[in-house]
């Protein structure tokens, strides 16, 4: 399925030009890329290869007569492994293929395919020198590759993970912060651009929940000009784990004024029931699959991954629903006859603010059931790019 040629692509080399035109003439204008953590490759050579085998595809795919947006992970090897020829380069390459950078992914330092992830994936955290020097690493890179009138951001760990965090780790946590976002401060003063850093809440993090993130930035309290460099990454699958809704995360985030620096579109796993135990055929040894429980009660249940799931299961207390950290093709409203939450994004999308950039992020396209891979990995990409404008579209034209 191909995205339409009419859609318009946020992102050209001056200003966005085109978005989408809802009741009353209202233009609402989002960004939209996918993140290149679906692709495997820790190296620089390795990103640069994706981006020809199956980035250019899904522009292709996507936009053949407009800019794109591109959503870069880059590792940590990979950005120590630049040097300034070759960011030259890269933004050469961009300029060719009428590309730029939206937005870099700072979450995973290290390996992120093809091994056992799983919590590893929150190291080095922010009680760590080695997360500080990465993230001003990938600062200093973006600045490069990006006009200096348009906004960019980094995204990055919600702190830690919860187990093994103690209060007092918070004084060097709140450190690093400042050092970080004191170096995107110094940047956007020398004539650079808006780097914003962009805490993602997750499952069994310090942060996990919307009320936590309004805590953390309460706890922080940046002062200007810092503030402005930090605000949140919104992952909806995340935040759809925890049975949050949409509307209530929205309202708390604009009360707290918290910028929303992107939303990463995302969808989880769902199973109500008996069918709930359908959700252990997810297990795999790579990620992290992190399941909240809803009880008959109203109370929630965490588990960390799916084996303490399973093994609560079998205590035989009945769960009204339970949803599961597994990143699916957005686009499906069930997969092998499980339920997902796509609902969660069909309320989010329309409530963005208008410019709020979107990035679709399905890294776990791989750890699928090969069976439940509907598409080529580039069809599935634009198939998702093309369902989120969709979306919006329909949304908006009833308003």
């Amino acid at each position: 399925m191909h995205c339409r040629a009419s859609h318009q692509w946020s992102g050209n080399a001056v200003a966005p030009t085109t978005g989408l035109t809802g009741g009353g003439g209202v233009n609402r204008d989002y960004p939209l890329t996918y993140c290149t953590n679906i692709h495997p490759g820790e190296t620089w050579a390795d990103v640069r290869r994706n981006l020809e085998d199956h980035g250019l595809q899904v522009k292709r795919l996507c936009s053949p007569a407009q800019a794109f947006p591109l959503g870069l992970r880059l590792s940590a090897r990979a950005a120590f492994e630049l040097d300034e020829a070759e960011i030259h380069r890269f933004a050469n390459w961009c300029g060719e293929h009428d590309c730029h950078v939206l937005t870099l992914n700072g979450f995973p330092y290290g390996s992120f395919h093809g091994t056992a992830v799983k919590q590893n994936v929150y190291l080095p955290d922010w009680r760590d020198p080695l997360r500080v020097s990465y993230t001003k690493r990938l600062a200093d890179i973006a600045v490069q590759w990006t006009p200096n009138h348009r906004p960019i951001s980094i995204s990055t760990v919600p702190v830690a993970f919860r187990a093994g965090f103690e209060p007092a780790h918070w004084t060097i946590v709140r450190t690093h912060l400042f050092d970080v976002a004191a170096h995107l401060a110094r940047i956007r003063e020398r004539g650079g651009p808006l780097i914003r850093l962009a805490i993602e809440p997750e499952p069994c993090c310090v942060v996990e929940r919307t009320d936590e993130a309004v805590a953390l930035f309460e706890r922080m309290a940046f002062p200007e000009p810092l503030a402005a460099h930090v605000g949140l990454c919104f992952d909806c699958c995340h935040q759809a784990v925890e049975f949050e809704e949409p509307a209530d995360c929205l309202a708390k985030l604009a009360s707290a004024s918290i910028p929303i620096a992107k939303v990463q579109v995302s969808s989880a796993l769902r199973a109500r029931g008996k069918a709930v135990a359908a959700l252990l055929q997810f297990d795999e040894p790579t990620y992290l699959h992190q399941a909240v429980v809803l009880l008959r009660n109203g109370e929630l249940r965490r588990f960390t991954d799916l084996p303490g799931l399973a093994r609560w299961l079998q205590e035989g207390e009945p769960p009204e629903e339970c949803r599961v950290h597994f990143h699916v093709p957005i686009f499906l409203e069930e997969l092998g006859g499980i339920g997902t939450t796509r609902f969660f994004l069909e309320a989010c999308l329309p409530r963005l603010p208008s410019g709020t950039p979107l990035e679709v992020e399905t890294y776990s396209f791989g750890a699928l059931p090969p069976a439940m891979r509907l598409d080529s990995l580039g069809h599935s990409i634009a198939r998702e790019l093309n369902w989120v404008r969709e979306t919006l579209d329909a949304a908006h034209s009833r308003h």
